[in-house]
């Protein structure tokens, strides 16, 4: 009568403590083997799994004069890379920054969180931007809950900017972004803007949908329309809507969206920004004559009221036409629309417009010297010694080799 259990064999020259069990008249593997095989496979590491974070850089080495050096080098190397070719810029900018306030900025892939990282550079991208465009105007629009919120009024001030930003920390990210809405209210503040400045969006997307009440596509025509340009910096992945987005808004240009990969990749996507974009059209291409005021400061014994914000100062600036009193430059004026700012402003604007070569020469003769210092050094000695087994004294043999 045949057994219903599996025969046993033990295998005797087995050191692992392998059997084998006979079933069904063929041998098959069981014990510590079949469980090595089972580990085996369960401590497959998926490709999604060998993802590395911001915070695992460097973390391996345990020198980190190499991880610096590393850095250093690759900024080095994007600098010579960087192209000097002098082209027509707009230097007076009307820009809009659109903030994701969503729930999706409460992830912790980026340190501390994608909502506080986003804050801390926006303030950076602001301190940057009035630094690289000082006539230039910034309005700041937030999305959140399927809503878009106004944080700051465009404006040339980045105190203003910078405060609203830091009032955003107290509140926590809500609800779904909606680009639509966002990208509306961005169109209705750039809509009275003069034609002789540019009309620029960047926005910071970490979210992977857009809660929007109607066709998007509308939007992004009506964007091409106004000639609105759109850049995207995206913390999650790429998204065929934004990528649709530059594209019609930048002259089938790409190069505007980027998706960042850590977040010192972040702070260098939403930086580039601040470089004032090549005019395309002749439009604006074509030479023509803005008038502009360059007031003084007064210093008053009372205070009175500024026309910019209704607050008694002491201080400020008059307009160059009307006499209006203002607190801060540039502006542009409340009563008469004059722009008003200061020579050293308009002296800062065009470095963009003339950018300066790169210093190759100073780096390779650096690098000569360098290297040729031990060899010299040799060279030095080898001249001595043949000056001493010709019999020359040492003195004289100095002088001349000096």
């Amino acid at each position: 009568m045949a057994d219903s259990d599996s025969d046993y064999i033990a295998s005797s020259g087995d050191e692992a403590g392998a059997h084998m069990a006979r079933k069904g008249g063929k041998l098959v593997a069981s014990g510590t083997e079949s469980k090595k095989r089972k580990a085996g496979r369960e401590k497959k590491v998926e490709r999604w799994e060998e993802k590395r974070r911001a915070w695992d850089e460097g973390l391996e080495d345990d020198n980190i004069d190499s991880v610096v050096g590393a850095l250093q080098q690759a900024a080095k190397k994007r600098r010579l890379l960087k192209d000097e070719t002098p082209l027509q810029r707009g230097i007076i900018r009307h820009l809009v920054l659109i903030i994701d306030l969503s729930i999706a900025m409460s992830e912790k892939d980026f340190r501390p969180s994608r909502y506080l990282l986003s804050i801390r550079y926006a303030c950076d991208f602001v301190r940057e931007y009035f630094e690289q465009n000082p006539i230039s105007q910034l309005a700041i629009v937030g999305m959140r809950d399927g809503l878009a919120i106004r944080i700051s009024d465009a404006s040339g001030n980045p105190v203003g900017h910078i405060e609203a930003l830091n009032k955003l920390r107290l509140d926590d990210p809500l609800g779904s972004p909606s680009l639509q809405n966002g990208l509306e209210m961005a169109r209705s503040i750039l809509y009275h803007t003069p034609s002789h400045g540019t009309r620029e969006v960047v926005i910071i997307f970490g979210a992977l949908c857009s809660a929007d009440p109607g066709d998007i596509h509308t939007t992004i025509r009506s964007l091409v329309e106004d000639k609105i340009r759109v850049s995207v910096v995206g913390l999650a992945a790429q998204i065929s809507v934004c990528k649709e987005l530059v594209k019609m808004t930048n002259a089938n240009d790409e190069s505007s969206y980027g998706v960042a990969l850590n977040d010192v990749h972040f702070r260098e996507l939403l930086i580039e920004t601040t470089t004032p974009p090549v005019t395309r059209t002749e439009k604006m291409s074509a030479n023509g004559l803005l008038m502009m005021g360059f007031p003084s400061r007064i210093v008053e014994r009372t205070a009175s009221l500024c026309a910019c914000h209704s607050l008694p100062t002491k201080g400020g600036y008059l307009c160059s036409r009307c006499s209006t009193k203002v607190c801060s430059l540039p502006v542009e004026c409340p009563a008469c629309n004059l722009t008003l700012i200061l020579s050293t402003h308009l002296a800062r604007s065009y470095h963009h417009l003339f950018p300066l070569q790169i210093a190759l020469a100073a780096w390779s003769s650096f690098q000569f010297l360098q290297r040729n210092q031990n060899s010299f050094e040799r060279l030095q000695k080898h001249k001595m010694a043949r000056a001493l087994a010709q019999g020359i004294d040492v003195q004289s043999a100095q002088s001349t080799f000096a």
